[in-house]
């Protein structure tokens, strides 16, 4: 645990029968700070998640809060709450009664309760919406009230298990937000599950990014984004195209030799340990440049010749498919580059990232 955890796991292991799920992971989180826990379906972030309310049990493994081992406490006793995905409204209760209900197993007083409810339904802009039921509410202000009923019981640490994928995509992006400025008005420590890239990008201070129970990456979303530690990270952060190359470092350099459909180059080395010689490039979409056939390269970085064969618009920037050695590259690009046409593909260096070949993604 270093000394500025606040949330510390550690080696945290857990299988269903033969299947592992978490293979020793291990997180730090400081007191304050929201953390994304993200990945696809079936990585382990919801069971790691539950394992830290306390819901879930662990094979083996400790888990500390402010020092304290918690790992065998109920949940009731780790000062934690839990938003579900589903909400878990009780349809017969109203929004007052649901805000309050925690408060009144822990036997406060009907007076302090009212006080807090009304409160809570202040800070959460539900005014005026203590006396509905679920069936009469929106689904943003549904999940307000699950929020509500979670930091009513003034927990240390805030567990959000993908709390907006009900959401429609309008709402998502203003609620998000909403709990992003609530968890700092609060300055409430704060997990949130979600399989959404851009949602943990713009929501957490910290990403931990997992891949089949282990912690594949774990930093700001700038330094997950803009240097991915493996190819399975730069995939999921979106730098899916991929192309084969044939180079190796030298001094504070990577040399690329000439391929069949590249020019060699030089890129900076920038802290990459490749042994090589085959090495696999990855970039985003939006990082690549088009350009005319024959074009020179605006400046370091790989070029490579191709024939666009599809061009799309998806909104604001023209999506290319551009066939590059018998693989197909997605570009975007400001004009629209016809069907059939040779063209230059340019990516700047700072946005190519270099692996070894055999990196699975």
């Amino acid at each position: 645990m270093s000394e500025t955890s606040f949330l510390s796991v550690r080696e945290a292991r857990l299988a269903f029968g033969r299947t592992p799920v978490l293979n020793g992971v291990a997180i730090d989180v400081a007191r304050g700070e929201f953390v994304a826990l993200l990945g696809a379906s079936g990585c382990g972030k919801t069971t790691l998640l539950r394992a830290i309310a306390g819901f879930q049990s662990l094979d083996s493994g400790a888990i500390r809060v402010a020092g304290r081992d918690v790992t065998a406490e109920p949940p009731e006793r780790r000062g934690m709450a839990l938003v579900f995905q589903s909400y878990a409204l009780w349809p017969h209760m109203t929004v007052a009664a649901t805000i309050g209900y925690g408060l009144k197993l822990r036997g406060i007083a009907r007076a302090e309760i009212e006080r807090r409810v009304t409160a809570m339904l202040a800070l959460l802009g539900l005014d005026g919406l203590g006396g509905r039921k679920p069936a009469e509410l929106s689904g943003g202000q549904r999940q307000r009230v699950a929020l509500g009923r979670a930091l009513a019981v003034d927990p240390e640490i805030l567990l959000l298990d993908e709390p907006l994928s009900n959401l429609d995509a309008r709402i998502r992006l203003t609620v998000r937000h909403e709990i992003r400025a609530l968890q700092r008005r609060l300055g409430i420590t704060a997990i949130h599950v979600t399989h959404d890239r851009e949602e943990a990008m713009v929501m957490a201070d910290r990403i931990v990014i997992l891949d089949h129970g282990n912690v594949a990456q774990a930093g700001t979303p700038e330094s997950v984004y803009n240097a991915p530690a493996s190819a399975f990270v730069a995939a999921f952060m979106g730098a899916e195209n991929v192309l084969p190359l044939r180079g190796a470092r030298v001094g504070d350099a990577i040399e690329i030799a000439e391929g069949p459909d590249h020019a060699a180059t030089r890129v900076p080395a920038l802290g990459r340990r490749l042994g090589g010689p085959e090495l696999q490039a990855r970039f985003r979409p939006e990082a690549a440049k088009l350009l005319p056939a024959g074009a020179a390269a605006p400046g370091p970085g790989l070029t490579a010749r191709g024939t666009v064969t599809a061009v799309s618009y998806p909104g604001g920037l023209w999506r290319h498919a551009v066939a590059i050695g018998g693989r197909d590259i997605q570009v975007d690009a400001d004009a629209a580059f016809e069907p059939g046409l040779a063209v230059t593909l340019f990516v700047p260096a700072a946005a190519l990232f270099l692996f070894e070949a055999g990196d699975p993604a």
